[in-house]
């Protein structure tokens, strides 16, 4: 075949053509904007320019059938002519198979094409005859009733699918018997009446109607004035009246609100159901691998958004519903004091508290009563104590101390209740840094303070045999001493009064002497005192060097207390000892330490690096078993056990209360049926070999 080449003019000329073309195409666009675009072809840069004489010859391309793939030089062995000879190709070698497909058709000619249209020819006749005969029969019925027959016939054998071969298929499937049930009950009784009523009739009927809804109202509003105080009388006046109107309304009645309660609780538990399921059912079973080491497993974090730039100042459980807990809001910083905050949380709605209330001043500590779950005592920075009740809906305390009163001059660290041996009613105690422990009881329309004792500032010298001095370094309320025993303590230091009070921290009730409680000062001594004797104090206690943020009793050991301090230690005391029979450096500030519920030997410290420290001094008398940090980039403040569950919660300096779960190494003896003298005795026995040491 033949290849043919055009030819392009040179550069210079073919760029002033298309310049002017481009101009001339530019006019008309602008006559007419509807005009079709024009193509502009243009030109490689790198195509080769020909002269007239190359594009004016002729290239001949032959093409063969020749497959240029096959080999032309297979040569192989002639046994006849005993020597290699080249092979030469075959007539089929060049041939390619594109496409192969195996075909349906018959040749007219051949045997199975004339058997084939035989069969077809045979089934058209039969059914012409088959046609002919209907349209006879169906002929004979029209004449009879005076119809045409031939549209009939016609009708019958018209084919309304298409116009090829058709084939009808079907198919039946099994359907499902329908199942009926039917109960047959008892119609109602019916009761027919008739009665004639006049207008006059059903204006006193509804007259009678509304005047026994006022008296009802009536009889109600005195029954509120009876049982309440004229000061109780006039905060809830308010109150009383936009909860009559609720009773009407259905959408804000109580019935509405407990059921949205629940309605909420149950959302939550299924959003957080991992977490529960791990709060029931999880336990860490690496702690079968390893003995004498537990661990904490973190389940929710109770927090809320008035609370975020508040401290957790007091932690407190309550007694009767051990899965409600309170959290009190301030802060520990003297140049940062505002409102106070309390919620009351839930570990059945982890997501928003179920009672909140607000106060003029930071919260600093509170309890609830062991008897009554609802009353909660509340201690502020400014000195003030109060008493909430979390079933009123209002915001105010059912009792607050003033200074008509009686009132703290130093904020508040402390509240704790305790039943009266006399009179059985009900008070709580409270400590402040003014220096005094009062004791608070509640009468029918005020509080009324009593003052316990005063902590007085003293300096105490212990001098030795030889009649030198040693130093300050032990004190003791007289000159000679009686031990447990009944005997003299004839090596007891002196001790000199000096003015002013000491800063009471924090405090606690012995849990089988009520009268005896044990004081921690911001001086780091711990005073034991007693409720019948408030002149001076029974016993001083010296091991600390900064201020005591908590002490407390042992709940089964009536001998045994701990303490935590500022300088880094916790110390484990027996008040028939002057000195601290255990000490334990966790090498930071120890903000709180509580003993767990379960046993008389494990106790859980909580640092301001934000660890966890747990201890089991019969597993180990020197190391925690677990020390696990909870928080980042924030100070733990309180801690507290929960007395069913094995759950520890941490409150910390950014407003948010963590829950932990123990481990079984934590709580060996959680599900043991173990008595209170057999903690005594567990007890007993490290104090013995502490003091065989010793």
């Amino acid at each position: 075949f033949f290849v043919l080449v055009s030819f392009q003019e040179d550069m210079p000329t073919r760029k002033k053509k298309e310049k002017a073309h481009h101009i001339q195409q530019q006019q008309h666009i602008d006559d007419d904007m509807y005009q079709e675009p024009y193509r502009l072809v243009k030109i490689p840069r790198n195509q080769a320019v020909l002269n007239e004489q190359e594009l004016s010859e002729e290239h001949t391309r032959v093409l063969t059938a020749n497959d240029p793939n096959v080999p032309t030089n297979i040569t192989k062995f002639n046994y006849h002519s005993r020597c290699y000879k080249v092979d030469a190709p075959g007539a089929l070698d060049h041939l390619a198979i594109h496409v192969n497909i195996m075909g349906c058709s018959l040749h007219k000619d051949s045997v199975e094409a004339k058997e084939q249209n035989a069969y077809y020819q045979k089934i058209k006749q039969d059914l012409a005859q088959m046609k002919k005969n209907m349209q006879q029969q169906s002929g004979e019925k029209a004449g009879e009733n005076g119809d045409n027959g031939e549209d009939g016939a016609d009708n019958l054998f018209e084919n309304r699918k298409n116009q090829f071969n058709y084939s009808e298929r079907a198919a039946q499937t099994f359907n499902n018997g329908y199942r009926e049930r039917c109960i047959a009950t008892q119609p109602p009784a019916v009761i027919n009446f008739s009665s004639t009523v006049s207008q006059w009739e059903i204006f006193d009927k509804y007259m009678h109607d509304y005047a026994t809804q006022i008296n009802e109202q009536d009889f109600l509003r005195q029954q509120e004035k009876s049982a309440s105080s004229k000061n109780k009388n006039t905060m809830n006046a308010t109150y009383s009246s936009a909860n009559q109107q609720n009773q009407d309304d259905m959408v804000h009645s109580q019935r509405m609100g407990n059921a949205l309660k629940i309605l909420e609780r149950m959302v939550n538990q299924n959003s957080d159901d991992e977490i529960f399921q791990d709060f029931k059912y999880w336990e860490d079973a690496s702690d079968t691998f390893r003995d004498g080491e537990g661990s904490l497993l973190p389940l929710w974090r109770f927090h809320t958004e008035r609370s975020k730039r508040k401290q957790v100042t007091a932690l407190a459980w309550n007694q009767n519903y051990p899965d409600l807990f309170a959290v009190g809001y301030g802060s520990y910083d003297f140049m940062r004091q505002g409102t106070g905050m309390i919620c009351c949380f839930s570990l059945k709605n982890t997501s928003n508290p179920e009672y909140t209330f607000a106060t003029e001043s930071g919260v600093m500590c509170l309890d609830f009563h062991p008897e009554q779950c609802s009353l909660l005592a509340v201690g502020c920075y400014d000195g003030t104590v109060m008493v909430f009740d979390v079933r009123n809906k209002g915001n105010r305390p059912i009792y607050a101390s003033s200074i008509k009163t009686g009132k703290h001059t130093d904020p508040v660290w402390q509240v704790t209740w305790q039943v009266e041996d006399l009179a059985k009613e009900l008070n709580f105690f409270s400590i402040s840094s003014d220096g005094n422990v009062a004791n608070w009881t509640m009468s029918k329309n005020e509080l009324k303070m009593e003052q316990i004792m005063q902590l007085k500032l003293v300096s105490v010298t212990t001098s030795n045999s030889n009649g030198s001095s040693l130093g300050n370094n032990t004190i003791s309320n007289s000159s000679s001493h009686t031990n447990n025993f009944g005997g003299i303590n004839t090596d007891a230091p002196e001790e000199a009064l000096m003015s002013g009070l000491a800063s009471g921290c924090c405090f606690d009730f012995n849990r089988v002497y009520e009268h005896l409680f044990i004081v921690g000062t911001e001086e780091g001594n711990i005073h034991k005192c007693s409720k019948a004797y408030s002149g001076q104090y029974l016993e001083t206690y010296l091991g600390h060097h900064m201020a005591i943020c908590t002490v407390t009793w042992n709940p089964f050991h009536p001998r045994v207390f701990l303490s935590c301090s500022a300088d880094w230690t916790v110390k484990l005391w027996d008040y028939s000892l002057p000195n601290a029979v255990m000490s334990f450096d966790l090498g930071n500030a120890v903000g709180d330490v509580a003993w767990s519920p379960y046993s008389a030997t494990v106790f859980a410290a909580a640092t301001a690096d934000g660890k966890v420290h747990v201890f089991d001094l019969s597993i180990n008398k020197h190391e925690p078993l677990c020390e696990q940090k909870v928080v980042k980039r924030a100070k733990i403040t309180h801690l507290s056990f929960n007395k069913r569950d094995p759950i520890l919660i941490v409150g910390d300096d950014r407003g948010g209360v963590n829950s932990l779960k123990l481990s079984p190494n934590l709580r060996t003896l959680y599900a043991t049926n173990t008595s209170p003298k057999d903690h005594i005795a567990n007890m007993d026995k490290i104090l013995t070999s502490l003091d065989s040491k010793q």
